[in-house]
């Protein structure tokens, strides 16, 4: 026959449920993709923007 289980032993193992799912949503949101290591360089125009409306 099965024993009911005391109020304690329930609630701490809901506790350990809400760690362990906080646990791998933490993990999870910081598993995204890398940044780059080198980003590129701003990209500027040769010549004056000024020059180019002439």
């Amino acid at each position: 026959m099965l024993e009911r289980t005391r109020t304690t032993e329930r609630y701490a193992r809901g506790f350990a449920a809400a760690v362990a799912a906080v646990a791998a949503l933490v993990l999870a949101a910081n598993a995204g993709p890398a940044g780059a290591s080198h980003p590129e360089p701003d990209r500027q125009p040769t010549a004056p923007a000024e020059a180019a409306v002439r």
